[in-house]
């Protein structure tokens, strides 16, 4: 009954439970298991063929705002104006991705005339949220665009946005760190170069870092110090100390008796003298096996000899998600050695995790354990690693916070076992 508990309230904090409860043949729920955005344009308009009494405003906005988000992810600009101007009310859910997906035009894709204005479209819209990040992205966009001005103007109104508190929460990805490389990128712009070099300098030392930063470290790097030469011995020198720090914090929790089986705690956050189990570990994890994305079994005994990590999540789960960049650095770094690690789906259908994968995408071996028979988690994100005799040597849970110390944190893991021999 408490997991059932914990499932139900997870489930009703997020905006996948405020989707429209009436399940009807044009539902949004259904909609959203079209894994292509192409597809779901398609299926669109194969819904505007059908009998005007079939369709209700609802249904029909539902689709538009999400196809309105799914282009924009893409980074198709055209596709998404064209469903913004049919004005769709976005659901928590939808509003959410979308400023993920502005964050990306800005970040990845370096669209910045793009992200100033779809940012300060969505900053005019009633009732918007994370309003703190949009202000971010809007006044970096507006600094790349040589708008200093404005771009001061939207940072000092993000730092006073109530949001802005928000930042230093394990929560969304990144989202301390993005803000220092905006800030940066805005003091850049404004000529306050020193200031931009210690913040980023601050923040590579401190891990409160992610790869989008190294450019704009680079450029306050050139404008202090008047070269390029010596830079990239700094940065490397920054984040060795960063990693030496976490290799030694996480050094701690290494369990160094040799355990197959084994019960996860972590201290009560209302009582420092209770425990909380977060997962039960009951059986040799060389005896487990779970499906993969393709509906294949996998027998994780075949892992044996190799460190394995087995990190547990959901979709629903925002923290959970914002860890596997980290996860993917860590991945890359050992793709030639003996490690292998999974992110291990719970409770949700093959149908639902399938169509995430795609969307997102996740770049990562995914499993699935629906039924939550493999280590009875109870918090997410959950990670356990292993040894390669099975034996258990580090688990925790939440996220690190940054892409670059979730990947410390791990490599760290992975390192101390290796070392143990």
């Amino acid at each position: 009954m408490k997991k059932i508990v914990f499932l139900l309230l997870m489930i009703s904090s997020t905006g996948w439970a405020q989707q429209t409860a009436k399940k009807n043949k044009y539902g949004i729920n259904e909609f959203m298991l079209i894994e292509r955005v192409e597809d779901q344009e398609k299926k669109y308009n194969e819904v505007l063929k059908e009998p005007a009494e079939n369709l209700t405003p609802t249904a029909l906005n539902d689709l538009r705002a999400e196809l309105a988000y799914m282009w924009l992810a893409k980074g198709n600009v055209e596709r998404y104006k064209f469903y913004k101007a049919t004005k769709p009310k976005f659901s928590f859910r939808q509003v959410l991705y979308l400023s993920y997906a502005v964050e990306k035009l800005f970040d990845e894709k370096r669209q910045y005339e793009d992200a100033a204005q779809i940012s300060q479209e969505l900053l005019n819209d009633a009732g918007i949220e994370r309003t703190c990040v949009l202000l971010e992205v809007n006044a970096a966009a507006n600094a790349k665009l040589g708008h200093v001005d404005v771009a001061r103007k939207q940072m000092a109104r993000s730092d006073a946005d109530k949001g802005s508190a928000d930042r230093l929460i394990k929560y969304f990805k990144d989202s301390q760190s993005n803000y220092l490389n905006r800030l940066a990128i805005v003091k850049l712009a404004a000529g306050e170069h020193q200031q931009a070099y210690d913040i980023l300098v601050k923040a590579f030392r401190e891990a409160e870092s992610n790869p989008y930063m190294v450019d704009t470290f680079k450029e306050a790097f050139k404008k202090v110090k008047g070269t390029e030469d010596g830079f990239e011995e700094e940065l490397q020198s920054l984040k060795r100390e960063a990693y030496q720090k976490y290799y030694k914090e996480v050094e701690k929790s290494y369990v160094t008796s040799a355990q197959k089986t084994l019960d996860g705690t972590i201290p009560d956050p209302n009582d420092a003298r209770k425990k909380l189990t977060t997962f039960r570990a009951t059986k040799p994890v060389h005896g487990v096996t779970m499906n993969n994305l393709e509906g294949k079994m996998v027998n994780l005994g075949d892992q044996k000899g190799k460190i394995l990590a087995l990190d547990f999540w959901t979709t629903l789960c925002t923290p959970c998600v914002a860890a596997f960049a980290g996860f993917e650095k860590v991945v890359a770094d050992y793709k030639k050695d003996e490690f292998q690690l999974f992110v291990v789906n719970l409770f949700e259908d093959d149908h639902a995790v399938k169509a995430f994968a795609a969307q997102k995408p996740v770049r990562l071996d995914v499993l699935r354990d629906e039924e939550n028979k493999g280590y009875d988690v109870r918090a997410t994100p959950t990670k356990i690693v292993f040894d390669p005799m099975g034996n258990i040597r580090f688990f925790a849970t939440g996220y690190a916070g940054s892409t670059d110390r979730e990947y410390y944190k791990l490599k760290a893991m992975v390192e101390i076992i290796k070392a143990h021999g």
